[in-house]
């Protein structure tokens, strides 16, 4: 199982805020996560479309998108902060 985490407005967009996903063999990468979910939906592939700079953090480290995820890890994912 992988913890899955959403925050800010990428959480208020998909109505959740964490969810368990079923870690399974074709899941290798953050990526690979992000591919499996937009398959759920528009509302999932408007969330992660290249328009859209998610920020991903794999057990609380800032990575790429192409990082490698294992079973039990917790994936993060959020929309860029900007502060004033």
């Amino acid at each position: 199982m992988i913890k899955i985490k959403y925050f800010a407005s990428l959480s208020e967009s998909l109505g959740l805020k964490s969810e368990d996903f079923v870690y399974n063999n074709d899941i290798n990468t953050a990526e690979d996560i992000i591919q499996q979910m937009t398959a759920r939906g528009e509302a999932w592939t408007n969330a992660f479309s290249g328009e859209n700079k998610i920020l991903v953090a794999v057990n609380q480290e800032m990575c790429d998108r192409d990082a490698s995820v294992s079973d039990g890890d917790e994936v993060a994912f959020f929309p860029p902060v900007t502060g004033g």
